[in-house]
């Protein structure tokens, strides 16, 4: 993974010193802004693999700036913050975020959760498969997704979740089972909702098709009951 680029968001000087430290000393090319403003200023400017984004920012705040971005690219983003809060998590998260780590965290597991990202939107394009269900298509190859005719816009967090339940089409996916295929069994199995519903969203008419099963998880139905 060497030479990503990586704009690391934090308005904290100490603490953007020690993760542009470690970052660069895996080999990442590394990027700072210290305010919101700066953040997408840089992002347009630098064009980052992936984001590092504290929520807690001045002049534009973190969420604001995941909105913007994720409105335009599919860039991954990785929320810092140190809100603990489950309604922050999930805020962020139902914005387009793939995944969050909270203050105070180690420099490493930063460096791991980069990396596991990363590893996730790469692994996509080396998949080579394509899956229909309905009206939905997935094509992991192209990184793309389809509604009928209709190209879906998707985060590399979202057409994942969408391949895994495609693969399973018919199947009830518990969240635990759903996290682990993204590669985030260590997080809350409970924001993997805030995923499905931001993934029903972008699906927009296809988004029924994406069912509930109470008290266990979620299916992909070939067409929405």
């Amino acid at each position: 993974m060497a030479e990503k680029r990586i704009l690391v968001v934090e308005d904290e000087a100490r603490i953007a010193d020690v993760l542009e430290r470690y970052l660069r000393a895996e080999g990442f090319v590394t990027e700072r802004a210290a305010s919101g403003k700066r953040a997408l200023e840089l992002w347009r400017a630098f064009r980052p693999d992936l984001i590092l984004l504290d929520l807690m920012l001045p002049e534009i705040g973190g969420l604001e700036v995941a909105r913007t971005i994720r409105a335009q690219s599919d860039v991954p983003i990785l929320m810092v913050t140190a809100k603990a809060e489950e309604v922050d998590r999930l805020v962020g998260l139902e914005l387009g975020a793939d995944d969050y780590i909270t203050k105070p965290f180690s420099p490493r597991e930063v460096v791991a959760r980069v990396r596991a990202v990363l590893r996730r939107v790469g692994g996509g394009a080396r998949a080579a498969r394509i899956y229909r269900v309905g009206a939905i298509a997935v094509d992991l190859d192209a990184f793309e997704a389809r509604c009928g005719e209709a190209p879906v816009a998707l985060s590399p967090t979202q057409l994942r979740l969408l391949a895994a339940l495609a693969q399973a089409e018919g199947r009830a996916l518990s969240r635990h089972e759903l996290l682990d295929q993204l590669g985030e069994a260590y997080v809350d199995a409970r924001t993997v909702d805030a995923h499905v519903k931001n993934l029903r969203r972008r699906l927009g008419p296809c988004g029924a098709q994406i069912e509930t099963v109470r008290g266990v998880g979620y299916r992909l139905r070939g067409s929405s009951s």
